[in-house]
């Protein structure tokens, strides 16, 4: 079984195995491409210098590139909303909501999810994957654990096919890339969760998330 925790397709990924996971994926038309392009070549330029010159907070440097690109990237999906924003549609967000739940306990435990007129914010847990039927954590990974961008294969394949039923139309649904970024602790992992409650309130969509129809959080963390 080969096991990638490095990739790169549009966008680099770092996927540690069990890890809790960040996602926003998005419409095939949400951006312009010459956008993502200029935005992508902002941050693998920045990316390239700390590379060379190799500063002592090397890593938190990195960091601070990738937050930038995607503060730059979601600010550009809320505040200009480009391209059909099909996601608006109650419908056609309830097959996304579904697939999101069908596959909780399974692939991973579902945290958080908002669903926006042309994008998705997706928190997720993975390491349940990792521990036995016994409660411990299994100390090599297991034949059938499905790595994030599988998941993400799966989400997408899904809901594009219904969606496109739906809709009456043909082609691309999804971007084919989607941004991720893995938690480090448990203050990353708050500050996340109140992203993507606050997400559409931000984008003057609702009053309150809890209003927002296509808003989640999972029990287990409403109350903290």
């Amino acid at each position: 079984m080969e096991i990638k925790t490095e990739y790169r397709n549009r966008l680099p990924h770092i996927a540690p195995i069990g890890a809790t996971f960040f996602v926003t994926f998005r419409l095939g038309d949400s951006l312009p491409q010459k956008l993502i392009a200029r935005l992508k070549l902002q941050m693998e330029a920045e990316i390239s210098r700390l590379e060379k010159e190799k500063p002592a907070n090397y890593e938190e440097a990195i960091m601070r590139q990738r937050k930038l690109f995607f503060k730059n990237y979601d600010h550009q999906l809320d505040q200009k909303p480009f391209g059909e924003c099909y996601l608006k549609q109650p419908k056609v967000a309830q097959i996304v909501m579904d697939k999101l739940h069908e596959m909780d306990g399974d692939k991973y435990d579902l945290i958080a999810y908002c669903i926006m007129p042309n994008h998705v914010h997706l928190l997720v847990d993975f390491s349940a994957q990792m521990i036995d039927e016994d409660g411990f954590y299994l100390r090599q990974i297991p034949e059938n654990y499905t790595q994030l961008h599988k998941v993400m294969q799966l989400i997408k394949g899904s809901t594009s096919y219904y969606a496109n039923q739906l809709l009456g139309r043909k082609g691309k649904f999804w971007q084919k890339d989607s941004y991720d970024h893995y938690i480090r602790n448990e203050k990353e992992f708050r500050n996340i969760i109140r992203y993507i409650l606050q997400n559409p309130v931000k984008a003057g969509l609702t009053a309150a998330w809890e209003d927002f129809p296509f808003t989640y959080l999972s029990k287990k963390y409403s109350g903290s």
